[in-house]
């Protein structure tokens, strides 16, 4: 596939969505960004800045900001969603009257749905049904929104269940500074996304009740053990959740203070409530969702989650955090590998 005059559209104007619509300009692309907010566009058009979401970030000229979504995604090539995945469902369905046929749809949301407990490429492949399996595809891995605008050196990985798409995604948007590999196994490649979040709740909380470095090696530890008995269990390739989108989006959000996640559970750690801190909070932190959906997933499946059962009890039925340490900590003893690659 030629990337040379691609058309591209960056559907969501927050900070990740803003951060890869920059990194596309700067190698060149000339694409629409739609945004929801007409305040952003307003502030992108005129000062070239999306102060509400990245704000210190100068965007080039070539990102032209739109709030009608048809206008972003018509005619495109290649055609990126960045929204947050409880809102994936309702954009995917307002962006289908305009996707054009052989559009390559690459999403870099990361959560599973509540209802359906659906990834954010089944989602889209749900909605956007003319197109076939193939023509999405996912972009996840260890990477700060904040860092990528500022070139900071990033590694993420593409993946779809095409070799081909996959290969063009990772062309499209390799740059000295944002290397990409490719992986044929979106759904572990989004399972790792969506249950890092979790996992970097539980770190938070760690820290906000200052236990201290061991713990939170622990949690990280036995949390990929849990990406890895939902994942497996889903159809994931274990290789992949040990490898960008799996431990390395892990390791960098529940240790991170640019995670929202990781802060969020920090300030509950820290004795906040859930509201509260919601409600001061302009960005999405999608690991609370994604927390629910994690937990009755789980309970269908018949997969144990210790670490994300008790951030569900914490964040939904009011255990306090004290508690949730004492639960995990006496739990029955057994071998470290049980039920590590359940199928």
């Amino acid at each position: 596939m030629d990337t040379a005059k691609t058309r591209i559209g960056v559907v969501g104007g927050g900070a990740w969505g803003t951060a890869l619509a920059k990194l596309l300009a700067d190698k060149g692309f000339l694409l629409d960004l739609w945004v929801f907010e007409p305040e952003v566009r307003e502030q992108i058009e005129k000062n070239r800045e999306n102060k509400i979401f990245l704000p210190d970030v100068r965007l080039p000229e070539n990102i032209i900001p739109s709030n009608d979504i048809g206008i972003v995604v018509k005619e495109k090539d290649l055609v990126l969603v960045v929204v947050p995945s409880h809102c994936m469902r309702d954009v995917a369905g307002q962006m289908k009257n305009f996707i054009s046929p052989g559009t390559i749809v690459v999403t870099a949301s990361k959560g599973i749905e509540n209802k359906t407990h659906m990834t954010m490429t089944q989602i889209l492949a749900e909605k956007i049904d003319f197109l076939p399996k193939e023509n999405f595809a996912v972009l996840s891995g260890p990477s700060f929104a904040r860092e990528v605008a500022n070139n900071v050196p990033t590694v993420v990985a593409a993946s779809s269940t095409s070799r081909d798409v996959s290969e063009y995604v990772q062309n499209i948007f390799s740059c000295p500074t944002f290397r990409v590999y490719v992986n044929d196994d979106p759904i572990g490649t989004q399972i790792g996304g969506a249950m890092k979040n979790v996992v970097a709740i539980a770190a938070g909380i760690c820290d906000g009740m200052q236990m201290g470095l061991n713990p939170r090696a622990a949690l990280i530890t036995r949390g990929l053990t849990e990406m890895n008995r939902l994942g497996t269990k889903l159809g994931a390739d274990p290789l992949t959740l040990a490898g960008l989108a799996g431990v390395g989006d892990l390791l960098l959000t529940c240790t991170g203070a640019l995670s929202r996640n990781y802060t969020l559970g920090r300030q509950i750690g820290e004795g906040k409530k859930l509201d509260d801190i919601i409600s001061e909070m302009r960005m999405v932190a999608e690991g609370v969702k994604t927390t629910r959906s994690v937990y009755n997933l789980s309970k269908k499946l018949g997969v144990d989650l210790p670490i994300c059962n008790e951030v569900y009890f914490v964040l939904f039925k009011g255990s306090s955090v004290k508690e949730t340490v004492e639960r995990l900590m006496n739990r029955s003893l057994k071998h470290e590998l049980d039920g590590v690659l359940d199928s």
